[in-house]
């Protein structure tokens, strides 16, 4: 058994997206910057095809509901930015509801997986990326996107930055 996915087990990996766990400087949100990111990446043309199938769904949708916003509206607002950081933390800060209930969404985010359906859900995957003696240490699903990209430390290393 391996303690490494099989190469492209996953597709493209975008070694260089935020954790999962990444809080959102102005919101505290877990994930925000994660979205922002493939935001931004979508709108170059440069989201890789292994992220274009979740992108705007799974997680994204999930913290665009409890925002009650369209995810449309936060690549809007990501495009409208151009790039600057401050533009866009404003600009989010009017999209979302005064209060992001930041806590109750970073406890939901950080608990998807632990079920007995997402605990079949990851052994499905950590089996098809070839590891499935991980499932004891991979927990939930932004344990398996840490470990797909490489930042669970002793686990699997990304390839250099070039």
């Amino acid at each position: 058994m391996s303690d490494q996915p099989i190469e492209g087990s996953t597709g493209e990996v975008a070694w260089y997206l935020p954790s999962p766990y990444l809080p959102h400087a102005a919101t505290g949100l877990l994930h925000l910057p994660r979205f922002l990111a493939k935001c931004r990446l979508s709108l170059k043309g440069e989201l890789p095809k292994s992220y274009q199938k979740n992108f705007c769904r799974g997680f994204d949708r999930f913290l665009c509901m409890h925002l009650d916003v369209e995810p449309k509206a936060v690549l809007a607002a990501v495009e409208a930015s151009g790039g600057d950081d401050s533009k866009l933390n404003s600009a989010l800060l009017e999209l979302f509801p005064d209060d992001v209930q930041a806590i109750k969404w970073n406890r939901e985010v950080v608990q998807k997986g632990m079920t007995v359906a997402g605990a079949e859900f990851l052994q499905e995957a950590l089996t098809a990326m070839g590891c499935p003696g991980k499932a004891s240490e991979i927990k939930s699903v932004c344990d398996l996107i840490d470990f797909d990209e490489g930042r669970i430390p002793g686990f699997f290393t990304p390839p250099e930055a070039s």
